[in-house]
């Protein structure tokens, strides 16, 4: 179905932005500035957020001529675009969004057309699905495997890359001990958190720190 692949949900919102001659700065320059302020890794405001594979946001100004045999067209205004990978159903999502992180939100958005902001989590879900653009064609990489999951694999992927670069040449008898401890010592380890798998990793494989 559109919009969806497995259990992965595809979000796509396009919001257009306020055209205010007396705004200094503008808006969508304001947009900007703030976005350009958001921590990234696991401080994150959609590494907080319940259920985020990925997320990306932009302020696009304008569409681009291809040239001929293309018609010249333009936006009517500036648009903020937001797009998200997400676990589930859209209205949970957009829910979990607004109860993470609302300051965030308003942040950003109060600087859109119709805002109502985060607090009123109905009128703000209605807004965001208001500005949805369908996704008719997509793809995920991890259709049918949560965030949690999603996370569990990158890390044993790193962690048995690790292994194997750290053990070459080692005495088979030796190594067969080193890989049991690295076994179990993987499978008690926490998920990592949304947004960490960037950063230096700490799974302890034959006594060594990663």
């Amino acid at each position: 179905m559109p919009n969806k692949n497995g259990t992965v949900y595809g979000l796509t919102i396009l919001s257009p932005i306020i055209d205010d001659e007396q705004a200094t700065p503008s808006h969508d320059l304001q947009i900007r500035k703030y976005l350009a302020t958001l921590p990234t890794g696991e401080q994150s405001p959609f590494a907080l957020a319940p259920g985020t594979h990925l997320a990306r946001l932009v302020v696009m100004d304008d569409v681009i001529y291809v040239g001929m045999p293309a018609c010249e067209e333009h936006l009517k205004s500036k648009y903020l675009v937001f797009e998200s990978n997400c676990d589930g159903e859209l209205d949970n999502y957009l829910a979990g969004l607004a109860a993470s992180v609302p300051e965030h939100l308003d942040a950003i958005w109060s600087h859109c057309v119709g805002y109502p902001g985060a607090a009123n989590q109905q009128a703000f879900i209605d807004y965001m699905k208001a500005c949805q653009l369908e996704t008719t064609f997509y793809f995920a990489a991890v259709n049918d495997k949560s965030v949690p999951e999603t996370l569990r694999a990158l890390q044993t992927q790193h962690a048995v890359a690790d292994f194997i670069a750290d053990h070459q040449g080692m005495e088979p008898a030796r190594l067969q001990t080193e890989f049991a401890r690295f076994v179990a010592e993987l499978k008690s380890a926490p998920v990592p958190r949304p947004g960490s798998m960037g950063q230096p990793r700490s799974i302890k494989t034959g006594g060594r720190n990663e």
